[in-house]
């Protein structure tokens, strides 16, 4: 099977965690359009009847057209339940989120839900985070000044850019820092010391929300549950 067929796989096996009248927080990325996709399925097959908050216009779009109720998250109660794809799991249930620059919305979403699940294929899984670069969302005024903290601190900034060379902005108009630092030994002391840096607006590291991740393997989908 390739990665495709994986994410596809376990986006599946997740939708069946969507019950009827749900309130559903809906993520960003490659695999949560499989989830979308199947969960519209489930909608129509078994005539659910959820309401949904997306994390991109993207997915708000792809969702709407399938039939599936969206709404603004200002107009939401507490999310029952949101999915979203991660780029990095630990073995603690830890995680990097961001490369689709989305993580701002990501985790505001995220927070606001009773319960969070995270799928991916398995190359996602590592042992410790940090091969994948961090994002920083970040203001443009005093950017440059921000980025020369990280660099102080050994963080090895890098401004995120496009294809045709120029900077890659949010959708709330921000540039987006990647932080190839290797290892990240200590995500927490890590997530901490970015909380308190003015001028970043969020952060890609997604912690202590996540209990249970459903994973496409060349073996099959296997639900993982953190023990805590």
């Amino acid at each position: 099977m390739d990665t495709n067929q994986l994410k596809k796989a376990a986006a599946e096996k997740a939708a069946e965690f969507v019950e009827d009248g749900m309130m559903l927080g809906l993520g960003t990325g490659s695999t949560v359009f499989y989830l979308v996709e199947a969960i519209a399925k489930h909608v129509r097959e078994e005539h659910l009847q959820i309401t949904g908050v997306a994390t991109s216009s993207r997915t708000a779009q792809q969702a709407t057209s399938l039939g599936i109720k969206m709404i603004d998250i200002n107009d939401a109660p507490t999310l029952d339940l949101t999915i979203d794809g991660a780029d990095e799991i630990d073995q603690n249930f830890q995680g990097i989120k961001g490369g689709g620059a989305a993580h701002l919305l990501e985790k505001i979403v995220a927070i606001n839900s009773k319960r969070n699940i995270w799928i991916v294929d398995e190359s996602k899984l590592v042992e410790h985070l940090g091969a994948f670069p961090l994002p920083l969302e970040v203001i443009p005024f005093g950017c440059d000044k921000v980025f020369q903290r990280l660099t102080a601190e050994n963080l090895q900034p890098k401004y995120r850019l496009d294809d045709k060379g120029e900077r890659v902005r949010t959708h709330n108009k921000n540039f987006v820092i990647d932080l190839h630092a290797g290892t990240i030994a200590h995500p927490h002391l890590l997530a901490d010391w970015l909380d308190h840096q003015t001028g970043i607006v969020e952060h890609g590291l997604f912690l202590d929300l996540v209990n249970t991740v459903v994973v496409g393997k060349e073996s099959g989908v296997e639900v993982l549950q953190a023990n805590r």
